[in-house]
């Protein structure tokens, strides 16, 4: 059923570097070979540092590869938006069924460290090396081997903290020492790292920048519950230049052939301009031909026709030749607003009443009230959810969605994701669009929750919610509605939700606020109201177990986390 994925690497030139020294990408470089041969030029020193973030694209077997964004839809699959239904793609099934042990790694994995540990400590053996270009190089290489750190502490807690290659079996270190080192490390590297590359060798676009380790030190800073932290790195990234949200000024005749007025009742065509606009700008934002725009503040680099990143398999229902690997909850498609008036939806439909809507008549349709459930919304929930009769014209020929229930290749939830797939690889590729690892919008939402939880609701928060909702084509938050700090609270909640899905943030985020108790200890039901999926949540999933392949080589990594 499955055809073969193959990952490239993160940056155009490191396919020089793929292609010539594959054998050491895979072992550690600190032989013979390596110190007594190979660290003598500059290209050595980058084609090392290439190495590194080839580790971008070979976190392991975790549901989101070190969060790199190759695999960062496992992450949603793992939450409450998501439903991955596959257990040999990624351990995403089992986490949110309660059900993983040892046996699942989910990437405890140092090669990336460790590649990176090498360089920092021959870099120096280099001949006619330049002090800035050897400078930026470290520092590129700890923002890099920081990032890597991140996703281990998110996903294991304690885990050792290897900064040389000469490290032999060590035990884990406390969370608070490896996120301390963390924190230092970005903020060393951002000192030395520029805002942005002009381009061709050794300045290469798609590099980390002195935004994206600042960004990273914002995000991690969050996800510890520092506000204070999370949002003087958000501002500081703020304030650098260039950062702004995508948008597009028009639509070409391709997306103008979609007909929108089935689903909202647009009051005139400024109504209708904005919606289809904010769509645009959103489902764009995430295309191959917008990559590098000033949204994205660090992305996994891909190439054309050689490093295929895949998505428009995983997530394209089964007769547009997708797996459906990752599909929407119904709780997902619920959560979004009204695009009439920006407010949540107060209706309710239960699985029963939702499944006798559901229900097939002799002549094919479906009963027409069950259409009333997707009218006016958010457009984001047209640029990311295929629901039953919309039509993507962008795809041509035969594009009108029907859920196909059952057998292989066809989603458990009668949705499927619109979000991330780019047209213009399809039929004939894959898609060679850039991963986001993180965006400008992120940063926005970032600063707005810190912001509030240090001293509640004030003009910067709402400004900061605001241009993502109008991006979108949404209305402004309502000031009076959301004017104290828990009810705003909520309302930037929710915009994170909607905002980033399959971005690989709503897994710690549901975590980090402790509701994912209730969020994910319940069934998941289909599009028809029949039974999909039954989590089940204990609270030693706030932590993933170290793998009892890394424990057999290591028995210093004992005892286990929690509930393991």
């Amino acid at each position: 059923m499955k055809k073969q994925i193959i990952t490239g690497a993160a940056l155009s030139m490191m396919l020089i570097w793929s292609s010539c020294s594959k054998d050491f990408l895979n072992r550690i470089p600190e032989d013979k070979v390596t110190t007594d041969n190979f660290w003598n030029t500059q290209t050595d020193a980058t084609n090392a540092l290439n190495a590194v973030y080839g580790q971008l694209g070979d976190g392991g077997a975790g549901i989101a590869s070190l969060m790199d964004g190759q695999n960062a839809i496992y992450e949603d699959g793992a939450s409450d938006n998501a439903l991955a239904q596959y257990p040999w793609e990624s351990n995403a099934t089992v986490i949110a069924l309660g059900n993983i042990t040892p046996i699942n790694d989910d990437g405890f994995d140092f090669q990336g460290i460790r590649k990176a540990n090498a360089l920092l400590e021959n870099i120096d053996k280099v001949k006619g090396m330049s002090a800035d270009l050897n400078k930026r190089c470290k520092a590129e290489a700890r923002a890099l081997r920081a990032f890597y750190f991140i996703s281990l502490v998110l996903r294991f807690g304690d885990v050792p903290l290897v900064t040389n290659t000469t490290m032999g079996n060590l035990p884990r270190d406390p969370k608070d020492k490896v996120v301390k080192f963390i924190y230092d490390e970005l903020d060393a590297a951002a000192a030395d790292l520029p805002e942005s590359y002009s381009g061709g060798y050794p300045n290469e676009k798609g590099r980390i920048t002195k935004g994206a380790a600042l960004a990273l030190a914002a995000r991690m800073h969050l996800y510890q519950s520092d506000y204070a932290g999370a949002l003087k790195y958000a501002k500081a990234v703020m304030d650098i230049p260039g950062y702004s949200l995508f948008k597009v000024a028009a639509e070409d005749a391709t997306d103008a052939a979609d007909n929108y007025k089935i689903w909202v009742d647009f009051a005139d065509n400024t109504e209708e301009k904005k919606f289809r606009l904010g769509l645009r700008s959103y489902e764009q934002l995430f295309w191959a031909a917008n990559k590098g725009n000033a949204e994205v503040i660090f992305d996994r680099q891909h190439v054309f026709q050689k490093d295929p990143q895949s998505e428009n398999t995983y997530l394209l229902p089964s007769n547009f030749g997708g797996w459906s690997s990752v599909t929407p909850t119904q709780e997902l498609v619920d959560a979004y607003a009204s695009f009439k008036t920006g407010d949540p939806l107060t209706t309710t439909i239960d699985a029963a009443t939702r499944g006798d809507r559901y229900k097939v008549r002799d002549n094919g349709n479906i009963q027409p009230s069950f259409y009333t459930e997707f009218r006016n919304r958010d457009p984001r929930f047209y640029a990311t959810v295929m629901f039953d009769s919309t039509r993507w014209n962008r795809l041509g020929g035969a594009t009108t969605f029907k859920w196909r229930k059952g057998g292989s290749n066809n989603s458990k939830t009668g949705y499927n994701f619109r979000k991330l797939v780019d047209p213009a690889a399809y039929p004939d590729y894959d898609n060679w669009s850039n991963h986001i690892i993180i965006r400008y919008a992120e940063i926005l939402l970032t600063y707005a929750e810190a912001k509030n939880e240090i001293s509640g609701p004030d003009g910067s928060v709402y400004d900061a919610i605001d241009q993502i909702r109008e991006r979108a084509g949404m209305p402004k938050l309502d000031r009076a509605k959301y004017a104290g700090q828990a009810a705003l609270r909520e309302a930037i909640r929710h915009e994170r939700r909607i905002e980033l899905v399959l971005e690989g943030n709503r897994y710690m985020d549901i975590r980090r606020w402790k509701t994912a108790p209730a969020v994910m200890n319940r069934k998941v039901y289909a599009i028809d109201g029949t039974e999909a999926d039954t989590r089940v949540w204990s609270d030693r999933l706030y932590l993933l177990p170290v793998p009892q392949s890394a424990i057999d080589k290591n028995a210093k990594l004992l005892p286990n986390n929690n509930g393991y």
